[in-house]
């Protein structure tokens, strides 16, 4: 089993910046690609940004392109989003996923966090 937790989540007034921080924890034997996804109030659940295990490629929804900046730390088994200029339609619930082999079922899967809200006051 793998248990992925975010945080940083929180309240910020528009041009302000967060960081968002998702560590994964488990049997894990290697650990994929991870990305970000957010879900806004009456919203689809759009992709944010992911990245490679090797942190070489990453992708980013136009709508952050500029302004977020995903990273990793595979020897913590955590991935990061740092975003800044933040604006009111950033506001939604943020989930972390991982891409995960187990030491004991090797198949891929994907695991999900929780969810952290961000808010963004205008």
């Amino acid at each position: 089993q793998v248990q992925l937790v975010e945080s940083g989540g929180g309240l910020v007034q528009a041009g302000g910046s967060l960081r968002l921080s998702c560590s994964a924890s488990g049997s894990i034997f290697s650990i994929y690609t991870m990305g970000w996804y957010r879900q806004a109030p009456g919203k689809e659940r759009e992709l944010v940004t992911n990245i490679t295990r090797s942190g070489r490629s990453t992708n980013y929804a136009d709508s952050v392109k500029g302004r977020f900046t995903i990273s990793r730390d595979n020897a913590k088994n955590t991935v990061y989003l740092e975003m800044n200029s933040l604006k009111p339609e950033d506001t939604a619930v943020y989930y972390c996923t991982a891409d995960v082999q187990l030491r004991t079922y090797m198949r891929l899967n994907r695991y999900w966090g929780p969810g952290t809200q961000v808010t963004v006051s205008s």
